[in-house]
């Protein structure tokens, strides 16, 4: 009977141990995850609740093989950042315009036309533009020792995009339909099996949720829609 109450008492010690060391884990991603948003807060327009969360998806999958690709970089913050935690030695793809976001279309909705035409909203950014030099630095700044900035509107640099092999971690930050669409139509089928598609501004904008929608219906998928503790939407590749 004691030997009983001793193996109890063993497995017990052993799983609080497990229980112990995987929240010291955590808190210890959290705290360096925190101190990267202290390092690039200049480079980035994510909120540090939201921008936490994109870099604990991104480690979560830092075991799938592959190029991270980001569409929408402004100045290069957050794939900076992610680069820090998944290996600074991968291929990283910057897709921009790098002159500010597309008009607003009809299919965007309301609240998105409302935001294009308050130009002196503190929110406004100059409507997203950004020198492509800020990305470029922010990339050295993550010891980055492959990455590419490609500029131009995603309807023309996403069709003859050069992407070697498949994409691991593809992070989306278009913010309109036609945006998110080109997106989609053009990356999705690069992505391997098991990595993660973060789309930034689901929650955030109409015409991206519905390009989301319209994507995955015209495909007949049954792929979830996932959301992260802060409301950052991703999609797991089946």
């Amino acid at each position: 009977m004691k030997e009983q109450i001793k193996n109890i008492l063993k497995s017990f010690n052993i799983e609080l141990r497990k229980v112990y060391q995987d929240e010291i884990r955590q808190r210890d991603s959290i705290k360096e995850a925190q101190n990267l948003y202290q390092k690039y807060r200049n480079y980035t327009m994510i909120p540090e609740r939201e921008f936490i969360d994109n870099i604990e998806l991104c480690r979560n999958h830092s075991h799938i093989e592959g190029a991270v690709v980001e569409c929408g970089v402004w100045r290069g913050g957050m794939i900076a950042a992610v680069a820090e935690v998944v290996g600074n030695n991968r291929s990283y793809y910057l897709f921009d315009s790098f002159e500010g976001l597309p008009e607003v279309k009809e299919i965007d909705g309301e609240a998105a036309k409302a935001w294009q035409n308050n130009k002196n909203s503190p929110g406004y950014y100059d409507n997203c533009k950004a020198e492509e030099m800020y990305a470029r630095q922010a990339m050295q700044l993550a010891k980055a020792e492959q990455f590419v900035t490609v500029k131009g509107w995603f309807s023309e640099t996403l069709p003859k995009n050069n992407i070697a092999g498949k994409i691991a971690i593809l992070r989306l930050d278009g913010d309109w339909y036609e945006s998110t669409m080109d997106c989609l139509e053009n990356l999705y089928d690069k992505v391997i099996t098991g990595g993660i598609i973060i789309i930034d501004d689901y929650y955030m904008w109409d015409g991206c949720a519905r390009a989301v929608h319209d994507f995955l219906s015209k495909r007949k998928s049954s792929e979830r829609i996932y959301t992260s503790k802060n409301g950052v939407c991703y999609l797991l590749k089946k």
